[in-house]
């Protein structure tokens, strides 16, 4: 092909030439050959170097490098041929790119930039007789542009980068060895189709195979399988284009031909919840074909989605396809991983944003039971810089392209019972091309819904969808209250149909918080079908520093880190598992917030269990209780609960046992009933906690603590003595018995979260108060009558908002210091930056991200054991998945590895602490109404400031936070900040904390 041609090709609107029908995939008896594994590999900068000729067989590509199939140039590129990682500045094919909104070139439509990387691949293989059936070659996923050559001949060229595409190649497959070569171009018209926030790679990224079409053979096969839930029967018909027989021995189904219907009594149906999957075997001259049916309606009745008759509410998530070594490249073992850690964590649902995913995953799907909207390859949201001009969805010249897009997702995927909606793309604004693939899908495939979130007149499709919609307009749209659009009957259709935030709650970083909030709504309003946080995974990139103390340690790259022009930054980790797949923080309240069943116990000892099941009852889990003394367990039993049907509720009178022990003990008493699967279930092994509640059943008791008088304060020149411990002419603590301390201050600030850094987010009004870089002024110390009494005044250079600190400090002859600490506001909070913020047409108060004290105690390692809220970190808006209780954890367990470092490891409601370290010293902390805990080996400002995990540095103190209160998380990097009630205002308050040095 010439440079003139090629150009011509990636230039233009059609979506490919000489591609054979889109078709569903299947697992067939006729021959399959993998083309899978290394092949050899060249990449021109541009398309004027590309190499002449290299289509031939005879073509010398001895020189050239080897690249893995399927694999991304980019991310192959990044390691070496030992496997290490290079050095970003020497990644052998380019450089990955992120973008979220943003065009990583000019918006110059169809046209892409003159600098296009093209990769020239090479691969020969053999056959050994091919006989007389056709054959065609099947790639099922190139980015973004490709061209194929057989033994010289070209097949013709293809886009849609996250479909199958397959050719014919009977006429030019030789028995004995071929060469396939396949040009392909990183950036083309179709990249204007593919603006889908995700890293911007390139290359035969998903698998390639050569595949047998024996005579006679099925060329496609579309199996409707219903279920008519009031009958109890499925409906099966198995269309295709051949004649074909159908075979379900397990439903004694024998010889049914294709075309014909059958009612089938006695079917267990499909659901997420009970992903039941009948095998099959469709069969024709040519081939027998595998099936796996799943017998299951889907309609929306009345303005509800329902599934086998039943309402359905979706627990879900948006996936992008990920992995930190290998990008977009997938194995099995990983899928797999993604499918059984969202069982166990109560995700019921997937948006498989913004692509079809690798057809395995849909497999896992309906094998385990997950409900999945599956969206098109499309999205256009660079048009969004320009006002939306010249944006695809409206322009008839890229109407092929589009509805090519949508035909090839609904035929690979239409035999799929997982898949419950067709989703047209997301964020390609408005047009008659988004309507007119709704209208090709609904014609095709009749049996699931169409979803497309960003037309909000919702004419075209069956669910009113929306993203990051804060609570007092989702209040609205569940009562039908919200405002009306203009056009009256498009407005009426929509408010006639059901709602899901197909996003919302932005994962990204600490975070999200809230959650509690958007579930009461989702239980409270029939017509509000819940949602899909965004989203699954952080999309770092493994990378190794190699610079700093911390040089050769492993991190997660994010966008700019590979000298991208345009990028954005860390938005591309925006998920509920790291990049490893570790769970976070929040992927562990999400699990809590949507649990299937909710516990709450009465004053009466009675548990009340709501089931949000939509179609199983409660009979395959165990009930069991725990009751514990300051966190010492006194004694525990099972619980029996009647099976609660879905979505009803019961009452459990709970054993009479749990106030006999109660009833003579002294301590905090907590009561904590949990759910547990009783059998292994869809991935969910055996134990598996899915849901718990806790309540306090009896404060402690006042305990005399020895003498009520204080130690007297001793004056010396250098300072002051109170009992054991030391301080300095300002009153700051140095000494904590034999213990060396820097004393508390106040601390207003935190390490902003990838929330407050949001432009909906705090940090920038914070910062403009100054509350990063406080002064503080010693205004009296005064020594008295048992006690030190030591005020400041903070406040930051040219600001006046400030707080004024008292701290009144006691000792006793058991050798505890006593802290009554005591803050009030100074000066103005609502100025600068704080002034201009607004909520809801009205100008905000000033915020302030945290109410407390610092200090600095020795370095080196420790361990904090504390009673309270955890085992992992939690916030006043992000603590559903916290139980009260006894928690251990060393220094570095306590911070959480964000890609982009931030604020991480509060512990919420803590009543006593002990830091303990390696060396024997230790350390006692109480605080009788509780307090929020945080221990690091760096500051709030090095957190801050830091880039990466690696930039992190101990600094040779541990710094403790005892705080009043913080600031909500909320969701302010992709949608609302803090739901009011979590945000934090500067106010008057105080705390009482005990210290001791533990001998």
């Amino acid at each position: 092909m010439s440079f003139s041609e090629a150009d011509r090709n990636v230039s233009s609107f059609e979506p490919g030439a000489g591609r054979l029908k889109p078709r569903a995939g299947s697992a067939s008896s006729a021959r399959s050959i993998p083309l899978d594994g290394y092949w050899t590999f060249h990449l021109a900068p541009r398309l004027r170097e590309m190499s002449d000729g290299f289509e031939s067989p005879d073509f010398d590509d001895s020189a050239w490098a080897t690249l893995r199939v399927p694999g991304s140039w980019q991310m192959e590129g990044l390691r070496g041929p030992d496997g290490t990682l290079r050095e970003r500045g020497q990644a052998q094919w380019g450089r990955p790119a992120y973008t979220n909104v943003i065009y990583p070139f000019p918006i110059d439509p169809p046209h892409p930039p003159d600098a296009n990387p093209t990769g020239e691949y090479r691969r020969a293989f053999e056959v050994d007789r091919p006989g007389a059936a056709s054959w065609v070659l099947r790639f099922e996923g190139v980015d973004s542009h490709f061209t194929v050559w057989l033994n010289g001949m070209e097949l013709g060229w293809g886009t849609g980068s996250r479909l199958p595409t397959e050719f014919d190649v009977t006429q030019v497959l030789r028995e004995g060895p071929n060469v396939l070569a396949v040009r392909v171009h990183q950036w083309s018209a179709a990249s204007y189709l593919e603006d889908q926030d995700m890293w911007w790679i390139s290359g035969i990224f998903r698998s390639v195979s050569l595949l047998e079409r024996p005579v006679g053979a099925i060329g496609d096969h579309f199996v409707q399988a219903d279920f008519d839930h009031e009958a109890g029967e499925g409906i099966l018909r198995v269309e295709t284009d051949v004649p074909a027989v159908v075979d379900i021995p397990e439903l004694g189904v024998t010889g049914l031909p294709a075309g014909e219907s059958l009612r089938i009594p006695g079917v267990g149906p499909w659901s997420a919840e009970t992903p039941r999957l009948y095998a099959g075997v469709l069969t024709s001259e040519g081939e027998s074909i595998e099936l796996r049916i799943g017998f299951r309606t889907v309609r929306v009745v009345d303005g509800l989605i329902t599934v086998n008759g039943s309402p359905v509410r979706f627990r879900g998530v948006n996936r992008h396809e990920w992995h930190p070594e290998t990008g977009r490249t997938l194995d099995p073992e990983t899928m797999l991983a993604d499918v059984l850690l969202m069982k166990q964590h109560n995700i019921n649902a997937v948006r498989t944003s913004h692509y079809p995913p690798d057809s395995r995953f849909l497999d896992l799907c309906d094998e385990y039971g997950l409900w999945v909207i599956d969206e098109c390859d499309l999205e256009t949201h660079g048009f969004v810089q320009v006002g939306w001009d010249r944006n695809p969805s409206a322009d008839p010249r890229w109407r092929p392209a589009y509805l090519d897009r949508v035909e090839r997702m609904v035929e690979r995927d239409k035999n799929h019972p997982s898949v419950i909606m067709w989703s047209m793309g997301n964020e390609c604004g408005v047009g008659d091309n988004l309507r007119a693939m709704a209208e090709w899908a609904r014609s095709r495939d009749s049996t699931r819904l169409i979803h497309y979130e960003g037309d909000y007149d919702s004419s075209y499709v069956d669910v009113y969808s929306r993203m990051y919609v804060d609570i007092g307009e989702l209040e609205l749209i569940g009562k039908g209250a919200d405002e009306r659009t203009v056009d009256a009957q498009a407005d009426a259709h929509r408010r006639a149909l059901p709602v899901i935030l197909c996003e919302y709650a932005h994962a990204m970083g600490n975070g999200p918080g809230g959650l509690a909030e958007y579930e009461e709504l989702f239980d409270r309003y029939s017509r509000l079908h819940g949602g899909f946080v965004w989203e699954w995974i952080d999309h770092g990139i493994l990378q190794r520093a190699t610079e700093g103390p911390n040089a050769g340690q492993l991190f997660y790259a994010y966008g700019g880190d590979f000298g991208e022009v345009v990028h954005d930054r860390n938005f591309i980790a925006d998920g509920l598992v790291f990049p490893d797949r570790t769970p976070s923080p929040g992927l562990l309240e999400y699990k809590a917030a949507i649990a299937p069943v909710v516990l709450s116990i009465d004053n009466d000892s009675t548990l009340t269990v709501r089931s949000r099941f939509d179609h199983i009852d409660t009979s395959g889990l165990v009930f069991a209780w725990l009751l514990e003394e300051d966190g010492a367990e006194l004694g525990g039993g099972t619980v029996e609960v009647p099976p609660v049907p879905p979505r009803g509720t019961a009452r459990v009178r709970l054993d009479d046992t749990i106030a006999e022990l109660a009833r003579d003990a002294a301590g905090e008493i907590v009561l904590t009933v949990h759910a547990s699967q009783a059998k292994e279930r869809d991935g969910v092994p055996a134990g598996h906690e899915i849901a718990f509640t806790q309540r306090i059943l009896a404060e402690a008791r006042q305990q005399e603590t020895g003498s009520t008088e204080g130690l007297p304060v001793v004056v010396s020149q250098g300072g002051y003595r109170l009992g054991d411990a030391e301080f300095d002419s300002d009153g700051r603590l140095v000494m904590l018995g034999e213990l060396p301390v820097l004393g508390p201050r106040l601390d207003l600030w935190r390490a902003p979260t990838d929330n407050d850094l949001a432009w909906l987010g705090q940090a920038k009004a914070w910062r403009d108060l100054g509350l990063d870089r406080l002064e503080h002024r010693t205004a009296r110390v005064q020594p008295g009558d048992g006690e030190l009494v030591v005020e400041t005044v903070s406040m930051a250079a040219g600001r006046e908002a400030g707080m004024r600190t008292q701290m009144i400090w006691s000792a006793s002859p058991e050798g505890d210091l006593q802290l009554r600490l005591h803050l009030s506001p100074v000066g103005r909070f609502d100025t600068g930056l704080a002034a201009l913020i607004h909520d809801s047409g009205r100008v905000k108060r000033g915020t302030v991200p945290r109410l407390g004290i610092r200090m600095g105690l020795p370095g080196g390692e420790a361990t904090l054991e504390w009673y309270g809220l955890g085992p992992g970190e939690n916030y006043r808006d992000s603590r559903m998945a916290a139980r009260l209780g006894r928690h251990r954890a060393t220094v570095a367990e306590l911070q959480t590895p964000y890609v982009h470092p931030q604020e991480n490891g509060n512990r919420g409601a803590v009543r006593s602490a002990e830091i303990s370290w390696q060396t024997g010293e230790r350390v006692s902390i109480t605080a009788p109404s509780g307090v929020d805990v945080s221990l690091r080996p760096w500051t709030s400002e090095a957190l801050d400031a830091a880039r990466h995990t690696t930039d992190l540095v101990p600094d040779g103190k541990l710094w403790l936070n005892l705080d009043i209160a913080h600031y909500g998380l909320g969701s302010a990097a992709c949608g609302p900040d803090a739901w009011p009630a979590h945000r934090l205002y500067p106010h008057t308050c105080s705390l009482l904390v005990r210290l001791a040095q533990v001998r």
